[in-house]
């Protein structure tokens, strides 16, 4: 599959899942915006290795996704740099771990913004330039948590819920402009984001870092094996091509069996 001549953005995309996802898209021919937070020049080398990689041309964009002004700036800035933005994966994310009458409101609210507000922001400023080109692909990454719950995550698992129902309804607005929407479900994957959280998960539940990884992470998923980067990178890569053009608002599970029970 070519995705030549497309461009992608792909938010939370200077680490883990996302650059993942971006590269993918690069070595199929995409163009990419890459954005998130890090050091500058890892960001750079990392934006400097997908040229370099995938002979495409690659831009960085800091935008922050608790602030809507800056998001609509971000799709602009692709959207002048390459003329269009064909592809949107939202997936920017953070975490935070607390049992509710204790959680800070000040966490909850960033949680939000940037779990789930973000997404919305980004997709409406995507859709204008999708809806004329009668071509889009809008892929949300959500978790196993926008289906089922586990304690402590209140924010993350309110928010990953509200973006599988943002999929579905944008997926009927868009149904008829050849674009499709939808969310990809992972269950734990290795990531920053996942090793970030051990130590407040330990913490809050009195356990060794050994007990969290093998029994509250692994003890979802009946694999016992950690989702792959590169694994859900691949399943957005397939969802942005032609075969997957009748795959919309669909809420895709990769979790290992988790949410099979």
């Amino acid at each position: 599959m070519s995705l030549a001549a497309k461009t992608a953005v792909v938010t939370g995309s200077t680490s883990g899942i996302g650059l993942a996802i971006a590269r993918a898209f690069a070595k199929e021919g995409a163009n990419v915006l890459i954005n998130g937070f890090g050091d500058a020049a890892a960001i750079e080398a990392e934006r400097v290795s997908i040229e370099k990689d995938f002979g495409v041309k690659a831009i960085y964009d800091g935008a922050d996704m608790s602030k809507p002004e800056e998001i609509a700036a971000m799709i602009a800035h692709a959207e002048k740099t390459f003329g269009s933005v064909d592809i949107l994966v939202n997936n920017a994310g953070i975490q935070f771990v607390s049992p509710i009458e204790d959680f800070p409101v000040e966490k909850w609210n960033q949680i939000i913004a940037i779990n789930l507000s973000s997404a919305f922001h980004a997709i409406r400023a995507a859709i204008p330039g999708m809806k004329a080109r009668k071509w889009g692909r809008i892929i949300n990454t959500a978790s196993a948590h926008s289906l089922v719950a586990s304690p402590f995550k209140s924010a993350y698992v309110s928010a990953k819920h509200g973006i599988a129902g943002l999929t579905k309804t944008a997926a009927l607005e868009l149904a008829t402009f050849g674009v499709t929407v939808n969310c990809i479900s992972p269950g734990y994957v290795w990531t920053p984001l996942v090793e970030k959280q051990i130590p407040d998960t330990m913490k809050a539940r009195n356990l060794t870092k050994e007990q969290v990884i093998n029994d509250v992470l692994l003890a979802a998923q009946p694999t016992k094996q950690f989702v792959t980067v590169d694994q859900v990178a691949a399943l957005a890569v397939f969802l942005s091509g032609d075969a997957a053009s009748q795959i919309t608002g669909a809420n895709i599970s990769m979790d290992g069996g988790w949410t099979a029970a």
